[in-house]
């Protein structure tokens, strides 16, 4: 008689053959098109995700449908990557329209309130609002009401820690009342115009566009875009934190700006989007040689992925002018062309907080989504017959 956990023990060893023999034929296999008459190699994009899709599920997967903080065993729950991984799981649906991500999804979403308590609640609003416009996008892609509904609560918590300290603005944390951040302000922008696209209901805008000016005037460098980290009081003075600019505070502004401008067609949103995002691509504090900096693992490694959704959204925005697109998508190509040549550890389809070299042995969770979303981007972008 087997008992059951051989028998998840077995089916686990099927799965994992299916995907080694679907990844490595070779060691540096991933799938390419030859391109005939040149004699060099095409990438193709959309089996390229599949295959960084399946690995990551394999890799990552640890119980109640949620996913582990490295590929090394450390089980550790962390809530903000598994909302990204909602993310990357919408994006595989929506790029292949393949009803089999369903279950990954609810199962996630499900799995996250569990290992939290039984609550989507948490001290920290950022994570609450990551979660929160994943959700939106999972209700868009799927119409499943526990995404919006999931959303609506995140939102109604998050908005409590909206204060006049500093003249308004979210706290990064609920029990930080003089430090607000960029990642609990523009984040909360996109998801209060996405309920008020599902809702019609005027209060999201309205807070939106207040929440956007408070980050335009305290946050943002107005000479060249770049976003300030955060705020706070130091010996009982204002203090701005300026020598931290991070890839995913630009990815959210820019994301925030473009969502208002499709909302409201003022054309200041989308001047204030295009300016940190042609900054981006040539700031030493954000790249290097062309490619987005290094910034770690841990909580930093997903820095890069969220800034890489965000500019390719942008770069889809029908009002650009053709040059500014080509710009945005020569870069994001750029990007990946060197982390799938470069730092694209095979066959086990890794990734690295550096796109210019392979992984270590440990590589955690949000690296490895960063490295996803960068795949996924090129895929999208593919599909759109907008790379050659």
């Amino acid at each position: 008689m087997i008992l059951a956990f051989e028998v998840k023990f077995l089916n686990f060893i099927l799965l994992a053959l299916t995907l080694n023999i679907a990844l490595s034929c070779s060691k540096n296999s991933t799938p390419l098109v030859p391109d005939r008459g040149t004699g060099s190699v095409v990438i193709d994009w959309g089996k390229t995700a599949d295959s960084i899709q399946d690995a990551t599920y394999i890799t990552y997967l640890g119980t109640n449908g949620t996913f582990n903080q490295d590929n090394q065993g450390n089980t550790t729950f962390n809530y903000w990557p598994n909302a990204h991984v909602l993310n990357i799981l919408t994006d595989a649906y929506l790029r292949t329209n393949k009803a089999s991500y369903f279950p990954k999804m609810i199962n996630l979403l499900h799995g996250i309130k569990s290992k939290n308590g039984d609550t989507f609640s948490i001290v920290y609003n950022d994570d609450m609002l990551w979660l929160a416009n994943a959700c939106i996008r999972a209700y868009n892609a799927t119409g499943n009401e526990q995404y919006k509904q999931t959303a609506e609560f995140l939102w109604n918590d998050v908005i409590l820690s909206y204060s006049d300290v500093f003249g308004g603005g979210i706290t990064w944390k609920k029990d930080t009342p003089k430090l607000k951040n960029a990642v609990s302000n523009a984040p909360a922008i996109i998801l209060a115009v996405n309920l008020y696209k599902l809702t019609n209901n005027n209060e999201y805008l309205e807070w939106a566009k207040s929440l956007y000016e408070w980050q335009k005037a305290n946050l943002v460098d107005p000479t060249n875009g770049h976003v300030w980290d955060h705020i706070t009081e130091v010996d009982g003075k204002l203090f701005i934190k300026k020598d931290w600019i991070f890839t995913y505070n630009m990815g959210t502004w820019i994301g925030s700006g473009l969502e208002l401008y499709n909302v409201t067609k003022d054309q200041s949103y989308l001047n204030d989007a295009l300016k940190s995002a042609r900054t981006s691509l040539s700031s030493h504090e954000l790249t290097s040689e062309g490619v987005l900096r290094d910034e770690g693992q841990g909580d930093g490694g997903l820095f890069k992925g969220i800034f890489i959704r965000y500019l390719t959204q942008f770069a889809l925005e029908p009002e650009l002018s053709e040059t500014d697109r080509k710009n945005f998508i020569a870069f994001i190509k750029f990007n990946a062309e060197t982390f799938y040549k470069k730092g694209l550890k095979r066959p086990e389809m890794l990734a690295g907080s550096d796109w210019k070299k392979l992984p270590p042995e440990r590589t955690d969770l949000t690296t490895q989504l960063s490295g996803v979303m960068l795949i996924e981007a090129l895929a999208t972008l593919e599909k759109k017959k907008l790379i050659d």
